[in-house]
């Protein structure tokens, strides 16, 4: 199993807001110049998916394994032979929101989907996750 974490904390937007951005899965491409499209049927809700189509890839059914407004949600793509979950926190604190994603790679292939996709992921986090606060704080 591998996992990457990386947490950053923001005054400038609220959980509200964030799960506002998360949850309008058909907008995703506003502010994501890493996909094509999103696209979701029915509400972001635990045991509802929504297929993500990123740039230069195939397009990959993702679903949504938890899901509590405002503060969390968990999301799995499946592999062949793998998994890969993607837990987003947003928790209220005096310093601001404090906004962690962890990205984990499990199964017998797992090895070579962290390769393909996961690593790459992880790694845009820190820009990505500060782009995605400073629009969720247009919202």
């Amino acid at each position: 199993m591998w996992t990457k974490t990386h947490t950053i904390v923001s005054k400038d937007v609220t959980g509200q807001q964030m799960w506002k951005l998360f949850s309008d899965v058909n907008n995703w491409h506003k502010w994501d110049d890493g996909i094509e499209y999103a696209s979701i049927d029915g509400k972001f809700e635990q045991g509802n998916s929504f297929i993500l189509k990123p740039k230069g890839g195939p397009k990959v059914k993702i679903e949504l394994v938890e899901a509590v407004a405002g503060k969390k949600f968990v999301d799995l793509t499946r592999f062949p032979l793998a998994k890969m979950y993607g837990t987003h926190t947003f928790e209220e604190t005096s310093e601001g929101l404090r906004m962690t994603t962890t990205m984990k790679v499990e199964g017998p292939l797992g090895f070579l989907w962290k390769k393909l996709v996961a690593e790459k992921i992880a790694n845009g986090l820190p820009t990505e996750m500060v782009a995605q606060a400073r629009y969720a704080s247009i919202l």
